[in-house]
């Protein structure tokens, strides 16, 4: 992520209405149903669905995945594309559960910001301030939604308090709560001198808004109870005295999160949220890359995928690259370059998502985000471009934390599960390791959910039972250093020595000594805990 205070040229209109962004939070914090809201706000979709359904609420629109449906959670990113007001969001809807980290970090290269998502009640989890560290370490902007606030919720000052000492971001309220639990009727919004009002009977419903004539407007009293009148008077000009005004450009440059606050069931806040990302969100921003970095602006046009998502129709065993639009304005049909394999390729269906829902997708600019249907040919990391030798930088992949040995069920088909296990590898999906010595696979995950994930997408989507058994190993590296001593090193240590679905060299260990062994015994040779996927 690069400076964002630079003096950069105007970006061609279609350009700067683009607004791309990720929505982070800790499991069940209700980023899925504050996705489903923007789809409704934004007239992508009628009727918003419930995470967990229950007979005719819809399923959510973003959780397209059989697990996820069965289990009310999101493991794979999504990505989603609507027009909001003169704006055109992308929307990138990311697993809350940990275990899917590496997917999150990987969406978090393809946008220019972020919502954080936080529980009224909890306050910043864990998982939440794991990814805001990621964010940061990209200079990502980040505005914040503080959801479920019409449920019983910790104090205002308390919250706001605990995101700047625990996360070390200024905070500037854009709306303040009038009430709290049951009391909850809506917000003041501090922006635009407005009233929010909460109708708790239609959750679909947009809040009504009234404006007023500042806190002492008589209309107040019209609206809001009496004693509620009082400490919304009081809490507001504390929060005034007390708390940054916000500063747009402290925004962009990820310095200061302006704080909304509502709740997504009930389809409150989220508008004025909305509003927020169109007005202090960044328009699409220079992507870096070897050996120069890409500006949007740029008339010819590139991109890069970020994510692969296989099988996304069981019935059409297809592949789908997600690809974010760094520069230029595509037209479908274009030949664009392929810059790992130096050929040329046409990009005949390219596709806009709505989740599961496609259509094709007949011109994309820069900051878009679009589907390549393909067969295997690209891979995350990969850049397209009009011919220039490209490579967009950035994109990492992480060292297991939990390996385990794979094997069929049926021992007559260890090629399928090769080829199985090949097309999850390259989808980013787990880390698959052919040891130097022996037979079968060894998976590499970061966390025990995506072994579950694994074994029954392998089951569904091509007929096949696996089990995953122990291994003696417990993590692996890459192996780095000069060809001849990667080669003496390898030749030396086979029993160790595994190669990843790129052919890269891997050192399998079984205990901290091993690397230290490594360390010690071989100066030349760099063990690393990750890799970039550059093409």
């Amino acid at each position: 992520m690069l400076d964002l205070t630079q003096n950069r040229p105007d970006l061609p209109p279609e350009i700067a209405r683009r607004r791309t962004f990720a929505i982070i939070s800790h499991p069940d914090a209700g980023k899925t149903t504050l996705t489903e809201k923007f789809l409704l706000y934004g007239g992508a979709i009628q009727m918003a669905g419930q995470v967990r359904a229950k007979g005719e609420a819809r399923r959510t629109r973003s959780d397209f995945m059989q697990m996820e449906k069965d289990r009310g959670i999101s493991v794979s990113a999504s990505a989603m594309s609507f027009d909001f007001g003169k704006f055109r969001f992308n929307l990138v809807d990311t697993p809350g559960h940990s275990d899917f980290s590496e997917d999150t970090y990987r969406t978090l290269t393809a946008v220019d910001a972020a919502i954080m998502v936080i529980d009224g009640a909890k306050g910043v989890e864990s998982q939440t301030q794991k990814l805001f560290e990621v964010c940061r370490l990209r200079d990502l902007p980040i505005l914040t939604f503080c959801n479920k606030m019409d449920r019983e919720s910790r104090d205002t000052f308390d919250i706001i308090d605990e995101i700047q000492e625990n996360l070390a971001i200024d905070v500037t309220p854009a709306s303040w709560p009038i009430g709290v639990g049951r009391d909850f009727i809506g917000c003041y919004d501090m922006l635009n001198d407005r009233l929010e009002l909460m109708d708790r009977a239609d959750r679909n419903k947009v809040a009504e808004s009234i404006q007023i004539d500042g806190l002492d407007d008589p209309k107040l009293a019209e609206h809001v109870p009496e004693h509620l009148v009082e400490q919304l008077r009081e809490e507001v000009e504390m929060a005034r005295e007390l708390l940054p005004k916000l500063d747009p450009q402290a925004v962009l440059e990820g310095h200061m999160t302006p704080i909304w606050f509502g709740s997504a069931i009930n389809s409150f806040g989220v508008k004025e949220l909305m509003d927020g990302i169109g007005t202090y969100g960044p328009e699409p921003q220079p992507q870096s890359a070897e050996p120069r970095q890409i500006a949007p602006e740029e008339t010819k046009v590139s991109g890069f995928v970020f994510k692969v998502q296989a099988n996304m129709d069981p019935k059409h065993r297809d592949r789908v690259a997600f690809v974010r639009m760094a520069s230029g304005h595509f037209k479908r049909g274009m030949k664009l370059t392929h810059v790992r394999t130096k050929k040329p390729m046409a990009v005949s269906n390219p596709v806009l998502f709505l989740a599961s829902d496609r259509e094709l997708a007949e011109e994309a600019w820069a900051g878009d985000i679009i589907g390549i249907p393909n067969h295997g040919q690209l891979r995350i990391g990969d850049t397209l471009t009009e011919g220039e030798a490209l490579r967009v930088s950035g994109i990492p992949s992480f060292a297991p934390e939990l390996l385990q040995n794979c094997r069929a069920g049926d021992p007559m088909k260890a090629k399928h599960l090769e080829k199985a296990l090949m097309q999850f590898a390259e989808e980013g999906a787990a880390k698959v390791f052919k040891p130097a010595f022996g037979s079968g696979f060894i998976v590499g995950v970061v966390g025990a959910l995506q072994f579950e994930v694994l074994g029954s997408r392998i089951e569904l989507e091509y007929g096949l039972p696996v089990r995953f058994e122990p291994s003696q190993f417990t993590s692996a590296r890459w192996v780095n250093g000069p060809r001849d001593a990667v080669e003496a090193f390898t030749a030396a240590n086979k029993q160790h020595i595994a190669h990843d679905h790129d052919g890269d060299v891997v050192y399998l260990t079984r205990l901290q000594w091993d690397i230290d062994r490594v360390e010690r015994d071989y100066p030349d040779i760099t063990l690393t805990a990750t890799k970039e996927m550059m093409a």
